[in-house]
């Protein structure tokens, strides 16, 4: 892993919308979904930066401790919290690590529209259930053809799938593979995820936030 690290304010300041947050905890929740997609991370989320807002986060969780940005309420499933408030649930409350992988170039201001638009249409969002989850993941490794203006099953969403669909609205991953396919581990560096129209994810750089008093 990359030896490079910042602090949470930094990373919160320099972040821009697109950039991918990943997340490595220790439960037995975290490794089994580690083991079931052969990834080396459990969770992952896409940083949202409009105008002068604060940086937000842009994922799928199954907690509701943070009020959801667009929503004004508490909810489980597809949320846009505070993104500093968010990384320090995922470290403090649930222990994981966080590593930020930043978008280059900058994003346009019609790919930024993309964005509002899906944030528009997903979140609240439901969480699948393990089951689902399970199968949902298994089936989308099965070979076939999508065709790219077939509407997605948006029942549910996790957290890879939403990020997925939000790369696929902006034009950077190509819509004719389903979202369900990409989990955690396709936004890691080392599965070499090639995006479209000239966009490239950097290395991780690690997060760290003050230790707890």
């Amino acid at each position: 892993m990359p030896g490079t690290s910042i602090s949470l304010d930094r990373a919160a300041d320099a972040t821009r919308t697109g950039d991918i947050w990943v997340f490595r905890g220790s439960s037995a929740a975290d490794r089994a979904i580690r083991g079931m997609t052969n990834s080396p991370v459990n969770h992952v989320g896409m940083s949202v930066v409009i105008d002068d807002l604060p940086a937000l986060m842009w994922h799928a969780e199954l907690g509701r401790s943070l009020v959801d940005q667009w929503s004004g309420t508490r909810q489980r499933g597809v949320q846009l919290h505070d993104l500093r408030d968010a990384v320090g649930v995922w470290v403090n409350r649930y222990d994981q690590r966080a590593w930020l992988r930043q978008l280059q170039p900058a994003i346009t201001t019609d790919l930024e529209d993309a964005v509002l638009r899906c944030i528009a249409q997903l979140d609240g969002t439901s969480f699948p259930s393990t089951a689902r989850l399970v199968g949902q993941w298994a089936r989308s490794r099965i070979p076939q053809r999508r065709d790219p203006d077939d509407r997605q099953d948006l029942r549910t969403a996790y957290c890879a799938e939403v990020v997925a669909l939000t790369y696929q609205a902006m034009g950077l991953l190509p819509a004719r593979r389903s979202a369900q396919w990409y989990d955690p581990g396709r936004f890691w560096s080392g599965d070499d995820l090639h995006l479209q129209l000239g966009y490239a994810l950097g290395e991780e750089i690690a997060v760290d936030l003050p230790a707890r008093t």
